[in-house]
């Protein structure tokens, strides 16, 4: 478990405009600040990932996260209040274009992660995050399953020892707020069922 110590070099490493390799609820991801152009632009050159695809914000906190958004709909914050913190990715509709450089080509959709029980719970800003893995490569559960070229080229690693190894669950929300509609577009640590049970107590 990281120590108070280590989630301030990270908050600090982010703030500075480094890339962090640091243990989320599911398995290991790298981070940096979701404004500044030249750190997402690093993050995304370490894993081989296009420019085109869409990257979440990550708070460590499911309050300032849902603060961040004011132009939520009642329906959609009531299911994030049961969702989050939580194993899972939710794509939100985003008018007013929130976090530009985390949504690429598709400003409209913001993609939103909160991790439950986060080693780095106490940190207070968003961060950009992605798996810490090359591209299309296989999840990284320990510090050591991160390709070395990664650990070696990052400004910080934060050890947390083994994770559960099981990405977030994607959840699509963008039309829920006038529709209901939602949809599972990558199963993951995060079962359909809770899922639906959580749909059903606010619909």
């Amino acid at each position: 478990m990281p120590s108070p110590s280590e989630a301030d070099a990270f908050a600090r490493c982010v703030a500075a405009g480094g890339v962090a390799v640091f243990p989320a609820d599911t398995v290991y991801g790298l981070a940096c600040d979701p404004e500044r152009a030249e750190a997402v632009a690093r993050l995304y050159a370490l894993k081989g990932r296009p420019a085109r695809q869409a990257s979440a914000v990550m708070f460590f906190d499911a309050g300032p996260a849902l603060e961040s958004l004011p132009e939520l709909g009642g329906r959609t914050r009531a299911l994030l209040e049961r969702l989050l913190p939580g194993g899972v990715t939710v794509l939100l509709p985003n008018p007013r274009g929130r976090f530009p450089l985390a949504c690429a080509q598709d400003p409209g959709t913001l993609g939103l992660r909160v991790p439950a029980d986060s080693p780095l719970a106490g940190v207070a800003r968003p961060v950009l995050q992605s798996s810490a893995n090359l591209h299309g490569g296989p999840d990284a559960r320990r510090p050591a399953d991160v390709p070395a070229a990664i650990r070696e080229a990052a400004d910080l690693v934060v050890d947390a020892g083994e994770l559960p190894g099981t990405p977030s669950t994607v959840i699509d929300l963008r039309r829920f707020e006038f529709a209901g509609e939602w949809a599972v577009l990558r199963p993951g640590a995060v079962e359909r069922e809770v899922v639906e049970r959580a749909v059903r107590r606010v619909l």
